[in-house]
């Protein structure tokens, strides 16, 4: 049941890939396909219950048929009355039928003591509220960020970051590069303790996250993400998720910073117009300015930046850009980017490969150094100089034009 419903769910929510893909006949019969396990699971059972009652009745009946064989002998002898018979007939029936019907819901039985074994392991699981109520309070963060010796797996044996240290300063900029999979996002997700090290310690002002209360940190930090959740409410909502006791003065000041309040403005109901479900009503880029704004209305003493201008256009990257760097003012700032255009100016630059730093340094001492980082950047932006266009541009080349053959004259052919 829950296969075929949550792939019910994922179906409806990328409606628009299914339909973009002509897939609608595809992801139809992969539904059939789980209805029709989820029947046979079912008939399975119904057989099984059928089978038990069925045991159950013709048990109960031959009892019954003994009973009366055995009392019309005990009457005709003269041993037993018949309402003596009848009395015991019903005191077996009575002590019958609620084993009868235990046996009846014997696979339900099953089934919920199964659910019921799920349900005691998630309860015994410690929530974050019974942790943070034995934890350090963190009423002020200065940003310091120390990763010691940090290695983390999804999977036994198969480790995602491995003896990663780095100290990133109260009020810097640190960018990580490096190619997918290299790490980048799982460090991240450490940073925001959404994960916990398998091993080594992260330290935020010298307290180990692991023994702060994650509510006081959490309030502290920033986040902007490569995919930007919004909620199917106004504009306004969306922003004030943040700080929901904000003045309309301050979502309207984070959005001229963040220029949201260039679409918004042109919106017929402005900041409360509504977004739809996840924000579909709009652009992907206009979704990642308000997350933008979002995070300049929370100011955090850590920012986290993961492809925070990923769906933006060169001209709108450019704009959020300033705005970025009032936001990163006196705040530690955690920086994913392929675009090496928008971490140029980052304090440092962490490089990443198979969950290891094999580089750091500023810009122009990566360069210098000639190495992996030099790799990115020569791939990025000698092929983008050679054809004259801005950073980040689509450097896809033209095709050549097709010229159409011109028509024949009447009246004979061209000489």
């Amino acid at each position: 049941n829950a296969e075929v419903t949550g792939r019910l769910a994922e179906s409806l929510g990328g409606i628009r890939i299914v339909k973009a893909y002509i897939a609608e006949k595809r992801e139809e019969r992969v539904f059939a396909q789980g209805i029709h396990r989820l029947f046979r699971n079912i008939a399975q059972s119904m057989t099984g219950v059928s089978a038990t009652t069925a045991f159950g009745s013709i048990v109960v009946g031959a009892i019954g048929s003994v009973m009366i064989v055995m009392g019309g002998r005990a009457i005709l002898s003269g041993t037993m009355t018949l309402g003596d018979l009848f009395m015991y007939i019903f005191f077996v029936g009575l002590l019958a039928m609620p084993v009868v019907q235990m046996a009846s819901i014997g696979t339900q039985i099953t089934e919920a003591l199964a659910g019921l074994d799920r349900i005691r392991e998630i309860r015994r699981m410690a929530t974050e509220d019974e942790e943070d109520a034995q934890r350090e309070r963190l009423d002020t963060v200065a940003g310091e960020v120390v990763f010691d010796r940090v290695s983390f797996e999804y999977e036994t044996d198969l480790p995602v970051l491995k003896e990663i240290s780095f100290e990133a300063v109260a009020g810097s900029t640190t960018a990580l590069v490096g190619s997918s999979g290299s790490g980048k996002s799982t460090l991240i997700s450490l940073v925001m303790a959404f994960n916990r090290p398998k091993s080594g310690r992260v330290l935020v002002d010298r307290h180990d996250l692991a023994g702060v209360r994650l509510r006081d940190y959490r309030a502290q930090l920033g986040v902007v993400l490569q995919d930007n959740f919004m909620f199917d409410g106004t504009v306004a909502e969306n922003i004030r998720f943040a700080r929901p006791h904000a003045t309309m003065e301050e979502v309207q000041n984070v959005s001229r910073i963040a220029h949201c309040d260039e679409f918004i403005e042109k919106f017929p109901k402005k900041y409360d117009t509504i977004v739809g479900e996840r924000g579909i009503k709009l652009s992907g880029g206009q979704r990642q300015r308000v997350a933008i704004a979002r995070a300049i209305l929370a100011d955090p003493r850590i920012l986290i930046l993961d492809e925070a201008t990923s769906s933006l256009d060169s001209e709108s990257e450019a704009m959020i850009q300033d705005g970025l760097r009032m936001l990163r003012r006196g705040r530690t700032t955690f920086v994913i980017a392929h675009r090496l255009s928008t971490i140029q100016s980052a304090d440092q630059i962490l490089v990443l490969e198979a969950g290891e730093i094999v580089e750091r340094g500023t810009h122009d001492e990566l360069l210098a150094h000639n190495g992996r980082y030099r790799q990115l950047y020569d791939k990025q932006y000698r092929l983008e100089r050679d054809r004259f266009i801005n950073p980040g541009e689509d450097f896809t080349p033209e095709l050549p034009k097709v010229v159409s053959p011109a028509p024949a004259r009447a009246g004979g052919s061209a000489l």
